[in-house]
């Protein structure tokens, strides 16, 4: 069974016009095939998944177009034959796992929901088939997990439910949703093995919406890239990653960080423009390095330049291929000598949480979220911390702070202990050390301006004699995060989620630290978006000697940004040197098998 689409176009209705989210696709999804569509976040690769499943928001409707499963066309059907369709024939599994599952409802019972829905097993029935489910999905002691809530589960746990729940009545067509996008690397691997198993066992046709170009070189067999509402280049995954022929395609390999890049990051200028204008031209030409006059009045068709290979470009017209975009590297900064002063030294820190039970709250037991950690971190240097979810990184991150107390061990801070200091003893500190949060939108507070913002930790540790004075510093900040000057008079939910992270670099840099904590900056973030922000941490850390304890599960960004790197297993470290000799030659076995899961552009 195949699935065509022909000419979808999705609009939103909004107060600032029509939003042009899907504007007029065409693909075609085979049987038993991975068909992976990819782009920057804004470019319409969810509504697209959205429209093809008739779940589009309250402002959201379908203007035109066909979307046929075989020889019905899913957009003619009146809304209870959908839902006859939707799980049964076409099934989703959403981006965030944690937001998809209903959280008063066991796991087992939402399989459970679905079978009996569209095949109207009795509940024992029904059960047993979900407990197999979950079991394929390679989630152990199926029993106890069936009976538990989705807040019981891990990331990973979650994204396997919700696989079972898609996969529950056999679908012919599997939707998948940024499946992997906030996962660490070995869980990321297990899901992406487990559906390939899953596809290749039931025949499925999987789409597959990501902007994670690894994850599409590993599972793909076909490559569609999306801009602005439309495809822009479509071909078979080697052709694809051998010669893209489209310009933003280009772009987008340009700027993922690579074994052993040292040099900066391509970035794609400006954003996507508004799709509440009509196009009329190219859309991407405002970025585009090799825009010449015809782009801006005239918009290109699809064009052929190979055999089965489909670019929207007018230089595939001419036969001209846009040459590769190439970075030299780039000799080696003050930053990246040795440095002898030690920032940062870390003895034998451990952070233990107590477990409490029963009535009286007595505690049982406890749990070594960091046991007996060492390090140490020089001036202007980066120390990268990698390992799963759960090995205790942040916990570090925050113990070296003090935001968490450390239950043992010393932290001693340019020359001085810190650890056991009261709150009045460290805040002349504070402004020393800081920390950028894994998501700058739940990390800033919605009610206040960025001005508000960015002069909340000026005036606490009183830097600047006014906020005259401050305001002129912050002025020259944002041009140092590359940010415009009226940035100050708007709310963080004005801001995409790149620039809400250039803001809560600017809240960490307005207090002239010597210690930034990245806590996962770039996990969430586009490709593109993430060369940015690695770009700008680097600048800054090359002009103003900036120490990075830089928390990651991301291998690619450890080997572009860190100096050195530490394996966290349980708590502890359990591997630490140079970036190359860890990634090039790692010793231990757990640092060999994070190496192993990640997918690697080829």
């Amino acid at each position: 069974m195949t699935l065509q689409v022909a000419d979808l176009r999705t609009v939103l209705d909004t107060p600032r016009g029509v939003v042009r989210a899907v504007d007029g696709i065409d693909f075609e999804l085979r049987k038993g095939e991975c068909f992976a569509l990819v782009g920057e976040s804004g470019s319409g690769k969810s509504m697209t998944a959205l429209s093809l499943m008739r779940l589009l928001p309250e402002a959201g409707r379908i203007a035109s177009g066909r979307v046929s499963l075989g020889d019905v066309d899913l957009l003619g059907l009146p809304e209870a034959a959908m839902r006859a369709v939707r799980g049964r024939r076409v099934a989703m599994i959403f981006q965030e796992p944690a937001t998809a599952l209903n959280p008063v409802l066991t796991c087992g019972k939402q399989i459970v929901e679905v079978i009996q829905r569209h095949m109207n097993s009795s509940f024992e029935d029904a059960k047993e088939k979900s407990l197999q489910l979950l079991r394929a999905v390679g989630i152990d002691d199926a029993e106890r997990r069936f009976d538990e809530y989705p807040f019981q589960l891990s990331g990973g746990l979650k994204q396997r439910v919700m696989i079972a729940g898609a996969l529950a009545v056999d679908p012919e067509v599997l939707i998948a949703d940024e499946p992997t996008t906030a996962l660490d690397v070995t869980i990321q691997a297990q899901i992406l093995d487990l559906l390939v198993k899953l596809q290749a066992e039931r025949g499925m046709a999987l789409l597959l919406i990501t902007h994670d170009l690894g994850v599409v070189a590993k599972v793909a067999q076909r490559v569609a890239v999306m801009y602005a509402g439309e495809i822009v280049e479509v071909a078979e995954r080697e052709a694809f990653f051998r010669a893209p022929q489209h310009p933003y395609s280009q772009k987008l390999f340009a700027a993922l960080p690579g074994a052993g890049q040292r040099g900066e990051l391509a970035v794609i200028r400006g954003q996507v423009p508004p799709l509440t204008q009509p196009f009329n031209h190219c859309r991407f030409a405002d970025r585009c390095d090799f825009v010449f006059d015809r782009c801006r009045v005239e918009a290109p068709q699809l064009l052929e330049p190979a055999r089965g290979h489909f670019a929207r470009c007018f230089l595939r017209e001419e036969g001209l291929a846009p040459p590769r975009q190439t970075l030299s590297a780039i000799t080696k900064s003050a930053s990246e000598e040795s440095r002898d002063s030690i920032l940062l030294e870390v003895k034998d820190v451990k952070v233990h949480f107590p477990i409490r039970r029963g009535v009286f709250r007595r505690t049982v037991g406890y749990v070594k979220a960091v046991d007996g950690v060492s390090l140490e971190l020089r001036a202007g240097r980066t120390l990268a911390i990698v390992g799963e979810s759960g090995s205790g990184k942040t916990t570090l991150g925050k113990g070296v702070l003090q935001l968490i107390e450390p239950t043992a061990g010393t932290v001693i801070f340019q020359e001085q202990t810190i650890s056991g200091k009261s709150r009045a003893e460290l805040r002349p500190l504070r402004g020393a050390m800081q920390i950028v949060f894994q998501d700058p939108y739940a990390s800033l507070n919605p009610r206040l301006r960025v001005s508000e913002i960015l002069l909340e930790g000026m005036r606490s540790l009183r830097i600047g004699a006014n906020d005259a004075e401050r305001i002129a510093q912050l002025g020259k900040l944002l041009t140092e995060v590359g940010l415009p000057a009226e940035t100050l008079d708007r709310y963080p939910h004005e801001f995409s989620g790149g620039q809400r992270q250039r803001i809560a670099i600017a809240r960490a840099l307005a207090v002239n630290p010597k210690l930034i904590v990245c806590d996962e900056p770039t996990s969430a973030l586009d490709v593109s978006v993430q060369a940015q922000i690695l770009n700008l941490l680097r600048s800054l850390q090359e002009r103003f000697g900036i120490a990075y304890l830089f928390i990651t599960h991301n291998i690619a960004v450890v080997d572009y940004l860190a100096h050195e790197v530490a394996v966290m297993l349980k708590g502890r470290i359990v591997e630490r040197g140079a970036v190359d000799a860890v990634l090039r030659n790692p010793q231990h076995d757990y640092t060999r098998q994070l190496l192993a899961a990640v997918p690697r552009v080829d």
